[in-house]
């Protein structure tokens, strides 16, 4: 079983799209897009030396436009993707790229709300000087618990002995003079305190132009790195979009949702390296890829092979199916048969384990085909609860 995953913010190297120049296509694809973002990705790829791309309103764009069009790369044919990909994730810019791999929006789209998401972030990092520290080591609750001694949001909690901290710099810099035990603190070259309350402004923008883009529901498993669940809604993945500017990024969720489900190989699109290192640790035993130059791309095509597993997602309309959006216990919310009609949203029931209760709702209405599960029935993230027919819509 595959998930590919898309990097976030950080990682990105001077110079990194260089080789990739020399695939077919590859660069008119990379000057399309850096005419829909108005960002030259191609010069900020090859050229710009670390200071250029470490811009936010710069290191967005490319990292996103390296992704998407990596993924032509790896899928000239993209309907094929969905056959063979079983998930997909991003770190927090990288699950833009993850929506588009998924079918919620198109590379158009992303482009031009990756800049305006740069854009934002970067003039609400200019309020109040920020930043952001990697700690490693240490005890998960311990390091929460120092870091809002200061004031600071624990702004990624990425697993396997990584949380990244983040705040003002004053905050910063005495949560550095009085560390938690059994840690080391690593400052991040970073232009602001991403995913915290310092990104607000960014929201409020971001989420005004979301009001005039249209989706898809996703066509394979979309797995929110706001807190590991399958999302299976278009409108609600863009939402997530615009709200995880200024929230956590939960990457170890989004790897315990990888370990229920069973996955066997992970590829990383560039500039990667990251989530692989991340994977090694927190999911032990899967076979782990990062594409870093196209070298690599023979094989990324055999591990896609060797671990593709076909979802259920791309076997009918997405929007006849619910799913189950994390791993446990079904229990029933309806009483509703085949042939009822439910309202838009409308609940059909939830998902209980140890960590939480997840609510299952019917977000577009319509009429029951069947029930694929049963009240009290195990679920697993993305497993198909009810099929539903979509009403009409009148002129």
């Amino acid at each position: 079983m595959l998930v590919v995953v898309a990097p976030g913010q950080g990682a990105q190297t001077p110079g990194f799209l260089t080789p990739w120049l020399e695939v077919p296509g590859f660069e008119d694809r990379l000057r399309w897009l850096s005419a829909v973002s108005g960002v030259d990705l191609i010069t900020h790829g090859t050229e710009s030396d670390a200071d250029t791309i470490r811009d936010t309103a710069v290191a967005q764009p490319l990292i996103v436009g390296a992704g998407l069009v990596t993924l032509l790369s790896l899928f000239p044919h993209p309907a094929e993707a969905y056959g063979k990909v079983a998930a997909g994730a991003g770190h927090s810019v990288g699950e833009i790229t993850a929506a588009v791999g998924a079918g919620v929006i198109n590379a158009e789209q992303a482009m031009v709300f990756v800049r305006e998401r740069g854009k934002a972030m970067a003039i609400a990092s200019a309020v109040t000087p920020t930043g952001m520290t990697a700690v490693l080591g240490g005890e998960r609750d311990e390091i929460v618990a120092a870091a809002e001694k200061y004031g600071l949001t624990a702004a990624n909690e990425n697993g396997a002995g990584q949380i990244v901290v983040a705040g003002t710099l004053e905050q910063l810099d005495a949560f550095a003079a009085d560390p938690p035990a059994r840690a080391r603190l690593r400052p991040l070259q970073v232009a602001g305190a991403f995913h915290t309350e310092h990104m607000v402004p960014a929201v409020a923008q971001l989420a005004s132009y979301a009001r005039s883009i249209s989706v898809h529901d996703p066509r394979t498993r979309l797995i929110s790195n706001a807190d590991g669940t399958i999302v299976h809604n278009g409108r609600e993945v863009l939402a997530r979009l615009v709200r995880q500017v200024s929230s956590p990024v939960r990457w170890d969720l989004c790897m315990s949702t990888m370990a229920d489900l069973g996955v066997t190989a992970m590829l990383e699109l560039p500039p990667s390296g990251a989530l692989t290192g991340l994977a090694k640790r927190g999911l032990p035993g899967i076979e782990t890829l990062a594409i870093t130059t196209p070298d690599d791309l023979p094989a990324a095509w055999d591990l896609i092979e060797r671990h593709a597993t076909p979802t259920h997602m791309s076997q009918a309309p997405t929007w006849r199916l619910l799913v189950a959006p994390v791993k446990g216990t079904f229990r029933l919310a309806s009483e509703a048969v085949a042939g009822d009609k439910l309202v838009a949203g409308a609940p059909i029931g939830s998902v209980v384990n140890l960590r939480d209760e997840q609510p299952v709702l019917a977000p577009h209405g319509g009429t029951i085909v069947e029930w694929l599960v049963e009240d009290g029935d195990p679920v697993s993230p993305g497993q198909p609860i009810i099929r539903l027919h979509p009403e009409p819509v009148g002129i």
